[in-house]
């Protein structure tokens, strides 16, 4: 029996029955031989770290941009936390530890630079619209390995692309609007119990506001400190999730649910909107507007960001210019962007 055997053998011993063991997933879109030594969700999150676009989300802006301190969190410190967060809930209910992993690292690997300011921006000058989850699938369906992407499993690229929930409800009742797995749906309240954690102890350090100002129905609930609220989140789901004809239903406390979201709210309104921050995404709104324009207006100029990037997908299919403008600019990180504005935009003093 070879290794991989013997671990999918434990799974199905060990893994609760709403769980999704390795060997039930659905499968790649296009057949490959088995690893000897991994299950597919471990080959899949071995994929994902590997790939150029996780390596990218460094220097990818999670509230701040282009952070100098060394302490603020970037998109990839973000990605880390919430697969920190999965897998221990993820233990807890005895779900697929390996599959939650996979999704929560693959989550945002379609994000824009400058965070949701890029994406918003993205959103309303590319004709085709763009949405961080769709780009994530993109991303790992297309764009990677020059138009091969990663093959991964249908378990994990659903997780992937039902993992975010804006402003609605934490877990919505429609299930539609929830990931097939439970594991996917761990990775949807993993992610924003970690950001709403991180961009407060951010917003904190970075004198945006002071800790006083957090409202205090949210401190007597949640806890003060970032270590006591993450805490408060995980037990309530743990506590307040519910088997239900053979499938779990996470849930959270109505009270644990309502402070959650006042939270949420409390961050847009005093922090995302905060002229500190929101000043700084009117300056890359300015930058992503002329970039797109330039990349439409100079095909060649396109041509060597898709290659320095290393997206061409011209061996599988071929993208208007606009398509290709976004898939550029999407992967850019905070500080190459600001670069090539600088080399394209800014006067070059004479020696």
């Amino acid at each position: 029996m070879s290794i991989r055997k013997a671990f999918e053998e434990r799974e199905r011993s060990f893994l609760a029955p709403y769980a999704c063991p390795a060997c039930r997933s659905r499968g790649r879109d296009r057949d490959e031989s088995p690893c000897p030594i991994r299950t597919d969700f471990q080959r899949d999150r071995d994929r994902i770290i590997y790939s150029n676009a996780f390596r990218r989300l460094k220097h990818k802006t999670q509230v701040f941009l282009a952070p100098l301190g060394d302490q603020y969190r970037t998109r990839l410190t973000h990605t880390l936390e919430v697969a920190q967060i999965g897998r221990t809930i993820a233990r807890a209910l005895r779900l697929n530890e390996d599959l939650t992993e996979a999704i929560a690292l693959g989550h945002d690997l379609g994000h824009t630079p400058f965070g949701h300011g890029g994406e918003i921006v993205l959103r309303k000058i590319h004709a085709g619209g763009f949405s961080h989850t769709t780009h994530s699938l993109r991303v790992v369906e297309i764009l990677e390995k020059r138009g091969q992407g990663l093959n991964l499993t249908w378990e994990v690229r659903d997780g992937i692309l039902k993992h975010s929930k804006g402003h609605g409800d934490i877990l919505p009742q429609e299930p539609e609007r929830l990931a097939a797995t439970v594991e996917g749906v761990v990775v949807r309240v993993a992610d924003i119990i970690a950001y709403l954690n991180h961009d407060l102890d951010d917003a904190i350090r970075s004198g945006v506001i002071r800790e006083s100002q957090v409202p205090a129905g949210c401190v007597s609930v949640l806890g003060k400190t970032h270590s006591e609220r993450i805490t408060t989140m995980v037990n309530d789901l743990l506590a307040s999730s519910r088997e239900e004809r053979g499938r779990l239903r996470p849930a959270m406390s109505r009270r644990v649910n309502d402070a959650m979201v006042a939270l949420r709210e409390f961050l847009h309104s005093n922090v995302y909107k905060a002229p500190a921050v929101h000043g700084e995404f009117v300056k890359a709104k300015r930058i992503l507007e002329d970039l797109y324009r330039h990349f439409l207006d100079n095909p060649g100029a396109l041509q060597r960001e898709t290659a320095l990037l290393d997206i061409d997908t011209s061996a599988r299919e071929l993208p208007d210019r606009q398509q290709r403008a976004c898939d550029v600019i999407a992967s850019m990180t905070d500080h190459s962007i600001l670069d090539l504005y600088t080399r394209l935009f800014f006067p070059s003093p004479m020696v």
